[in-house]
């Protein structure tokens, strides 16, 4: 088509063409600038004559990208909207090569192209700028880190598959961000998703790619759910999974991008939001094309909604479906001093041996319970110390749930100071820290930790009101209570009442009860008080045992005693576990006795908890009524 043909189409002069098409064209009206560019769109008419000339219309645009395997669904969208606005696509690419790319640039600004689409290479592509800026030519940075670039939103894709999982129940929920361009932003969004769910993000729960810490936290449970950035991550994830013979959603649930170029033969049967690639590329395109024919230089910005395509491998959190044990009290560091025989008034002695280990009856009593197969969750407080990080990693590789474990400024971690004599006997000296910082509300706060819980443990080496509101939020949950007091005097009845079962030892007892003249009437006096269950723990001479219908008392379990300190705390979390596991009470009683027998072994109470295959071997081969079903 010539300049001729075109006016006699529009029903104008040629001068008005020629006008419109070289950009000179002020003094014509906007409806007849609007039929000219409409028909020439139409034929894809230039003006051949001018084009050497800078400002011509040639109704082409040029498309620089980086690789063809990055543009995917992205172009085809950029050529749909070119070829409905009439426009032709000139397209090269650069590699990962700066010198390839100025020279493609070179090469569409010789074409006279009315704009351009760019992929920068890397942030020295901004060197190439004052080219096009000298040409007047309008240019879009898209799929780029750098320069003004318009890009996908992963930070909203990362947020909304973040959010998917915290809809469904998840806490502990993982990040992998994976080689994408916009991982950082999918982190960000995954990470705002928890800030506004009131979860704290933990960065030890962002991955780079699959590690075999990510596969030890998904084996023990201590991660629930995982987003993926990236759709091949994801697939390799989930056969990693499937290979260490753990389900998908029941073990762990998982929520990754997908591209909309994969076709359902290569893909797995996941929960994922697709990458709308096609829609941005006709948005690039459509914005490029507003800013040179109708001035637009702030149009919206791209947004496209993703929705998830299906539920296949989203589900509830595993300790939603299996109730849990909550452990709520003291954490410390527990330094112990070995010696001949205890220190007394007046008395310098010399200790032959010194070792420090995690503890506190909290820490002690969750890692006892893990041991045995349960799921725990501990609440309590930290120091702002180098010893706050030694107990995170300790409850980290038990594969506790720490989410209730929270730092206080200004306070340092609790310390327990442990002398432990010849036989096995010893005292302890306690400087409680940042125990005495978890507060009535810091547990109301934390209340969403109690959810399926069981059995809740709690001991008196925290605030004496902390403890009354742990019981009673406990009990609101459906949990039994089960409550150790250590250094203290008469309990207030407030509390007494949300005790199902308290563990104390004869002289816990005797300054509980300090009226009562036996342990039956002493046990009686607590019931009365509401407490379901009385068990005071005698050490060599075994239990007492009081509930509303009977009482009596159980054997110990025959040991050599190496150290005493563990025993109560290997009792209880026994206890705890194996009446969670349906046993009745004396069963759970005497299994407990086997735990503490093992509990006294060893010196220092971390090392001497007993896992579950080493306990129920040694009670088949002794009672092994106690495990029949």
């Amino acid at each position: 088509m010539n300049i001729r043909e075109l006016a006699e189409l529009a029903g104008v002069s040629a001068s008005t063409v020629s006008k419109i098409m070289n950009n000179k064209d002020s003094s014509i009206s906007p409806t007849t600038r609007e039929r000219v560019l409409r028909i020439a769109k139409q034929y894809n008419y230039q003006s051949y004559s001018s084009l050497i000339e800078k400002g011509t219309t040639t109704l082409t645009l040029g498309v620089v990208f980086r690789s063809a395997i990055t543009m995917n669904l992205t172009l085809d969208g950029i050529l749909r909207a070119a070829q409905d606005a009439g426009y032709t696509i000139l397209l090269r690419e650069s590699g990962d090569d700066l010198e390839r790319e100025t020279q493609n640039l070179s090469v569409l600004c010789s074409h006279h192209v009315d704009g351009l689409i760019w992929e920068f290479v890397n942030k020295d592509s901004e060197k190439n700028l004052p080219l096009l800026e000298k040409q007047n030519i309008p240019t879009v940075i898209f799929h780029s880190e750098y320069g003004d670039a318009v890009n996908i939103d992963y930070e909203e894709l990362g947020r909304q598959a973040a959010q998917t999982l915290v809809a469904a129940g998840h806490t502990a929920i993982a990040c992998v961000k994976a080689p994408i361009p916009g991982r950082e932003a999918f982190t960000a969004g995954y990470q705002r998703c928890l800030i506004e769910n009131h979860i704290p993000p933990e960065e030890e729960l962002v991955f780079n790619q699959i590690e075999n810490q990510l596969m030890q936290k998904i084996a023990s449970h201590a991660i629930t759910g995982v987003v993926s950035a990236h759709y091949e991550t994801a697939a390799r994830l989930y056969d990693a999974v499937r290979k260490l013979r753990y389900e998908l959603p029941y073990d762990v649930s998982l929520v990754s991008l997908r591209d909309e170029s994969m076709t359902p033969d290569v893909l797995r049967q996941l929960s994922t939001f697709t990458i709308p690639h096609y829609a941005y590329g006709e948005y690039l395109c459509k914005r490029l094309i507003g800013e040179i024919e109708r001035g637009e230089t702030s149009p919206p910005a791209f947004h496209k909604t993703a929705l998830l395509d299906s539920e296949s491998t989203v589900g509830i959190p595993l300790d939603s479906r299996s109730r849990k044990i909550t452990v709520v009290g003291s954490i410390n560091i527990d330094n112990y001093l070995k010696m001949d025989a205890l220190p007394r008034t007046g008395m310098t002695v010399s200790s032959s041996l010194s070792a420090s280990y995690v503890g506190g009856k909290a820490v002690n009593q969750a890692i006892g319970a893990a041991k045995l197969g349960q799921r725990v969750s501990v609440i309590g407080r930290l120091g702002n110390d180098v010893d706050s990080d030694t107990v995170y990693r300790a409850l980290n590789m038990a594969g506790i749930d720490s989410v209730g474990v929270k730092r206080c400024p200004g306070y340092k971690t609790g310390q327990a100071y442990i002398f432990v004599q010849r036989d096995g006997d010893s005292m302890i000296s306690i400087l409680s820290g940042a125990n005495n910082a978890l507060l009535p509300e810091d547990i109301r706060e934390s209340e969403r930790v109690f959810e399926n819980t069981a059995f809740c443990l709690v001991q008196t080496e925290i605030p004496m009101e902390t403890v009354s509101e742990v019981c009673r939020i406990a009990k609101e949950h459906g949990a039994q209570t089960i409550l150790k007091p250590v250094a203290c005097g008469e309990l207030p009845v407030d509390l007494l009442r949300n005790v199902d079962i308290i563990v104390p030892n004869r002289a816990e007892i005797n300054a509980i009860c300090p009226a009562a003249d036996d342990l039956e009437s002493q046990a009686a006096q607590l019931m009365n008080a509401g407490v379901g269950t009385v068990i005071v723990t005698l050490g060599a001479e075994g239990c007492f045992v009081k509930t509303a219908r009977e009482a009596g008392y159980f054997p110990a379990v025959p040991s050599d005693m190496v150290d005493a300190s563990g025993a109560a705390d290997a009792f209880i979390s026994a206890l705890a576990s194996y009446l969670l596991e349906g046993r009745p009470l004396h069963t759970a009683i005497r299994i407990a006795s086997y735990a503490a027998g093992f509990a006294i072994k060893r010196e220092g109470v971390m090392p001497s908890l007993v896992d579950k295959n080493t306990l129920e071997s040694f009670v088949t081969q002794r009672e092994p009524e106690l495990l029949r079903i």
